[in-house]
């Protein structure tokens, strides 16, 4: 399971830095999976790629970007 940034997201960054798997991305930023360069997921706000995110699994209690997100726009990706 991963979590998801949605429409709430006011792109104030908070997210990115505290990402243990570097897996949140500025809107139109390209990512890198598996070394291989990937084209966003979203344009306009931050994004979370799936495929990278563990919900902070074996490195904190809770996810990083949900507990410092001021809009509360971090999700579980049901």
């Amino acid at each position: 399971m991963s979590l998801k940034i949605t429409e709430e997201c006011i792109n104030c960054g908070a997210c990115e830095p505290e990402c243990p798997n570097t897996a949140i991305y500025g809107g139109g930023e390209d990512y890198e999976l598996n070394g291989e360069s990937k084209g966003a997921l979203s344009e306009d706000f931050y994004y979370i790629v799936p495929e990278k995110c563990t919900e902070c699994e074996g490195f904190h209690d809770e996810p990083m970007c949900a507990s410092v997100c001021p809009t509360d726009a971090c999700v579980k990706d049901e």
